[in-house]
């Protein structure tokens, strides 16, 4: 028998994902290229359950074009935290018209917990986990209440945390996917390129990972793609692929 289901922020659309569900996709589709394996999931037992999460980052539009060369109707989820760059939130715009995505959603922080926890909007000067929580984790847990699975844009590469990322993991009962995980920046590169992407315009400016303003700098040679991320706090992940304990109750 599998693991007993648990009481879940979600809506029931009937399906606990374990653990081991995780295990068994990812030896299902070893050695299946994510284009493929997009393709099959999308199309297939996951069709109208999933849903995916998009920062519209530095490197987003890979992902974003796969995804859309399956299926445009794929619902796309962006957590605006209301720290955004305008360019970010120009090239989302962009992107998205360009790919011909029918369901992008945008979901922003609750104003009564803003008013509450964060009335001055200076949360992340002194609470940097505390103003992801509030700004991004919560507003994304409301965005994911439909789905059963979504889909990250991860890459093993970004940091050294994320190395050993695997394709499946489960997430608060979801199935939760990185195709790109073993991809490398010249693989990102090569499929820019040959599928005329367009960047995301601080990309040349010295931001490989771009996240809110007040909390994103210039990386300079040399350093981790995300060293720019919370510079000077001991924080490397904004929250959403943390993995929630049982029982834990809102860092804000």
């Amino acid at each position: 028998m599998g693991e007993p289901a648990r009481q879940l922020d979600t809506i029931d659309t009937g399906r606990v994902y374990t653990a081991v569900d995780a295990a068994d996709y990812a030896a299902r589709f070893a050695g299946v290229s994510a284009q493929e394996m997009l393709r099959e999931l999308l199309t297939g037992e996951l069709k109208g359950r999933i849903a995916a999460v998009s920062s519209f980052g530095a490197e987003s539009a890979v992902l974003l074009h796969m995804i859309a060369e399956v299926d445009r109707d794929v619902p796309v989820v962006f957590t605006n935290t209301q720290k955004m760059f305008g360019e970010t939130l120009a090239y989302r715009d962009e992107l998205a018209e360009r790919l011909g995505f029918t369901d992008l959603r945008v979901f922003r922080p609750d104003p009564r917990l803003l008013r509450l926890k964060d009335d001055k909007g200076l949360r992340w000067s002194y609470d940097p986990d505390g103003c992801c929580e509030l700004r991004k984790v919560e507003p994304l847990r409301r965005a994911l209440l439909p789905f059963n699975a979504w889909i990250s844009g991860r890459k093993g590469f970004q940091a050294s945390t994320r190395r050993a990322m695997p394709r499946f993991e489960e997430d608060d009962g979801r199935l939760k996917i990185n195709p790109l995980s073993a991809w490398t920046k010249a693989d990102l590169d090569a499929y820019f390129t040959e599928h005329e992407l367009p960047r995301h315009p601080l990309e040349a400016q010295g931001y490989p990972s771009i996240g809110c303003a007040p909390c994103t700098s210039r990386v300079q040679p040399g350093e981790d793609p995300r060293a720019g991320r919370w510079r000077g706090w001991e924080k490397i992940e904004c929250g959403i692929h943390l993995p929630e304990k049982p029982g834990e109750e809102p860092a804000f």
